[in-house]
């Protein structure tokens, strides 16, 4: 039968990397060695394996196999990071400060961006100050073999003598509080047997095998002491990155703190503001931004990441307040403010929010262009169907508020349209409306009279009876209009079409006149010469005068018949 280590698992590399790895995460590194075992069995010589089985015995406190399998993971490649990495940590832990800053040298060198190389040469060269002074006098070569530093001693074992023990107690005291920071948990082990030393005769009596109690425990002092001063002389870097790392995670902690504080601040205060300002209480509304604004400015960026779109929006909350509380001078100061910030920087829903603003103020003030200026600038930046709608709807009235019916129309059909988009009902009876309005000051009335139908329907729809009492007093009016213009037009036509028998009886009432008037002048003329023709001639000239006088009553009376017919 084969043994265990010959059986080949059941399972697959990766997955038994994967294990590994997540069971090193726990702690449970005997368990991680195991799962390395049989990845190595499935593939043997991998150097990231046997990386990883030499971080698992580097926990347990097996320095040389530790040494042993990070050797081993670069036996194929000298220029294994990893590898190296994971050599330099072991001989660092093993006391070997030169060497581990051999090759932690060496990493930095083929991988110069990774932070771990660079903190274990400070490490490392500073461990070895705490050791043998200064080590100015080391210079690192590019040679693999070179070895600059010889080791200061070999590993000596603990074997206590008399002169020892003297020495120890000879010692001087520590702080407890210093050797509570360098053994941690181990502190604890160390003052139980410093208690027992107290004990003699416990210290007399000796085990089964014959060693003395006093010199087991002696012994397990003197090693903790050892550790001790071996963490001694490494605390100072890992005190100095660990106490950074802490600052920092510190920092960053009170930042996130201060900024969830912050934000909870604001939110709650922009809520109140326009809960006053809803609520009937623009003057409390106002305070209350002015409040905030004021202690968001000194706040730092840091505290407000945003803290500018902040500031723009609290000048936005102030204008809206003040123009409620009718200060229009005041408002549009505001929100002309907000307007810059958000142009200074480039925040395209502020500039919108400003701009829509302004030109309310305007169009409330009466400057109808100024308003049509600013919001036809915010044209571009509407997002949403409603949004223009809106949009053209306000510019159109400001048109019709300056008398341009033309462009009013225009922008109503514009707002209809965007109504029809979004399907708003509301929207697309003031759309309606707007356009009706328009066509009757363009005197357009058979269109207006239509779209005033269409938005009084509509206006039923929603039961709104103010609105349609105010569309049938306009359709009224219009109708009105339309039908004053109906018979004006009727007039005209009737004045262009009879004037033609009137002309033809004025014409025959003039030739006639002509005619006696002439005459009249003849007779004069002859009236000494012939009286008995004139007198003749003024007895014709009677009758004549007789029958034209008939003849014109009667062409008269015939025009005014016609005339009654024709009407």
């Amino acid at each position: 039968m084969d043994s265990d280590e010959d059986t080949v698992p059941a399972g697959t590399f990766p997955s038994f990397m994967t294990e590994g790895k997540l069971l090193c995460q726990r702690g449970e590194y005997d368990k991680a060695l195991a799962c390395f075992n049989n990845a190595l069995k499935l593939r043997e010589g991998d150097k990231h394996c046997l990386v990883a089985r030499s971080k698992c015995y580097l926990k347990l406190g097996d320095t040389e196999n530790a040494l042993k399998y990070a050797e081993a993971s670069l036996k194929d490649d000298k220029t294994f990071y990893k590898g190296l990495y994971q050599k330099a940590e072991t001989l660092y832990t093993m006391g070997d400060f030169e060497f581990a800053l051999v090759f932690y040298h060496r990493g930095y060198r083929l991988r110069p961006e990774l932070a771990k190389f660079s903190l274990g040469i400070e490490k490392s060269q500073e461990a070895i100050v705490n050791c043998i002074g200064s080590p100015s006098s080391v210079k690192l070569e590019n040679k693999e073999d070179l070895c600059f530093i010889s080791r200061q001693a070999e590993k000596l074992q603990i074997k206590l003598t008399k002169d020892q023990k003297w020495t120890r107690k000879q010692k001087p005291a520590r702080n407890p509080k210093t050797e509570r920071q360098l053994l941690g948990e181990l502190y604890a082990d160390k003052v139980y047997l410093e208690q027992l030393i107290k004990d003699k005769d416990l210290m007399a009596s000796s085990t089964k095998q014959g060693i003395k109690v006093a010199d087991l425990v002696l012994s397990g002092i003197s090693y903790l002491e050892a550790r001790s001063e071996f963490w001694r002389q490494q605390k100072p870097i890992y005190a100095r990155v660990r106490e950074r790392k802490l600052r920092q995670q510190r920092r960053v902690r009170d930042r996130k703190r201060r900024q969830s504080e912050v934000g909870r601040y604001v939110v709650k205060s922009m809520e109140d503001i326009d809960m006053l300002l809803t609520g009937g209480s623009p003057e409390e509304s106002c305070k209350k931004a002015e409040h905030v604004l004021k202690t968001v400015q000194g706040w730092s960026d840091d505290e407000v990441p945003n803290k500018n779109e902040l500031i723009g929006n609290l000048h936005s909350c102030i204008g809206n307040a003040q123009l409620e509380m009718g200060w229009t001078e005041a408002a549009l100061q505001s929100h002309q403010m907000d307007l810059e910030l958000a142009r200074q920087n480039d925040l395209p829903d502020a500039i919108s929010r400003a701009l829509d603003n302004i030109g309310r103020i305007y169009a409330r003030i009466g400057k109808f262009q100024q308003a049509i200026d600013t919001w036809e600038e915010k044209i571009p930046m509407a997002k949403s169907s409603l949004e223009k709608t809106w949009l053209f709807h306000e510019i159109g009235r400001c048109y019709l508020e300056l008398d341009k019916a033309e462009a009013a129309q225009n922008y109503g059909q514009k707002s209809l349209q965007s109504a029809d988009e979004e399907g708003d009902a509301e929207w697309q009876l003031h759309a309606t409306v707007l356009v009706a309005e328009a066509q009757v000051k363009l005197k357009d009335y058979q269109p207006a009279i239509k779209n005033f139908e269409k938005a009084l329907e509509k206006a039923k729809l929603f039961h709104d009876e103010a609105a349609e009492k105010a569309i049938i007093n306009a359709l009224d009016a219009v109708s009105k209009s339309f039908m004053e213009e109906l018979n004006k037009k009727r007039e005209e036509v009737a004045a262009h079409s009879l004037p033609d028998d009137d002309r033809s009886s004025e014409n025959t009432e003039d030739s006639e006149d002509r005619e006696r008037e002439g005459g009249e002048q003849s007779t004069e003329a002859r009236e000494d010469e012939e009286p008995e023709e004139d007198q003749r001639n003024d007895e014709e000239q009677g009758t004549a005068e007789e029958g034209g006088n008939e003849e014109g009553k009667e062409t008269a009376s015939g025009g005014g018949e016609e005339g009654r017919e024709d009407e």
